[in-house]
């Protein structure tokens, strides 16, 4: 998926193995925002967040001794909140950031719940309309809920998955297995799968939301579009 706009990073407590793939993205990200326990991922790419943001709770060992000496702002919320970390850092990223895109990392793995949740926060009231998308080594995921373009070469994996509900789809284009005026179900998994044939495909929605994954092919991570 590519994109013309600035970027704001957003490293998330979750599994991140390999973070070689991560240097290009952080010299081009105007912020770098760490929800809690995702400051690791951070430290161990040498790096300190401009924000750091969440109820503290999950910090890697000795750091919070070491914040105040740190020139990170740092914003602590009670561990008896309603909202996570990474909802917390979105939510402040989209109202300090309105023109960036929001890139998380470090979003999926470890507990379940929190894998569905932060997913799930893709369709989250205050961020309707603004660009926020997963990013992982081999793959990106983001909501649509109008028109997307997946860029990419032939090959990668493609796969349309309904959220909150059934989600019409009026067409795509450059995909193995097209849709015209066809609906999704919310529960099976028909659009699992698809594959690009070539370097773009075009997805229009008509009612309803998806999640788009792309998942690239071949050595190149999922920075390297194209």
């Amino acid at each position: 998926m590519k994109t013309d706009r600035t970027s704001v990073l957003i490293f998330a407590n979750g599994v991140l193995d390999d973070t070689t793939w991560i240097a290009p993205y952080l010299d081009r990200a105007r912020a770098v925002i760490a929800a809690d326990g995702g400051l690791r991922h951070l430290l161990a790419l040498g790096r300190r967040p401009d924000v750091l943001i969440g109820d503290l709770d999950s910090l890697p060992p000795g750091v919070a001794a070491e914040l105040a000496g740190w020139e990170t702002e740092v914003i602590r919320y009670p561990a008896a909140k309603d909202a996570t970390d990474l909802e917390l850092a979105l939510l402040l990223a989209r109202q300090r950031f309105p023109d960036c895109e929001l890139l998380i990392l470090g979003g999926f793995g470890g507990r379940l719940d929190q894998t569905l949740a932060n997913i799930l926060l893709l369709a989250h009231p205050d961020l309707t309309g603004h660009p926020v998308r997963f990013v992982e080594a081999r793959e990106s995921a983001w909501l649509v809920t109008d028109e997307t373009r997946i860029d990419g070469r032939p090959g990668d994996t493609v796969s349309l998955i309904p959220l909150g509900g059934p989600a019409r789809v009026v067409e795509t284009t450059g995909l193995r297995w097209p849709l015209r005026d066809e609906t999704l179900a919310f529960g099976p998994a028909r659009g699992i799968s698809n594959e690009l044939m070539g370097e773009l495909a075009v997805v229009r929605l008509g009612a309803g939301m998806l999640l788009c994954v792309h998942g690239v092919q071949g050595s190149r991570g999922a920075g390297e579009q194209g």
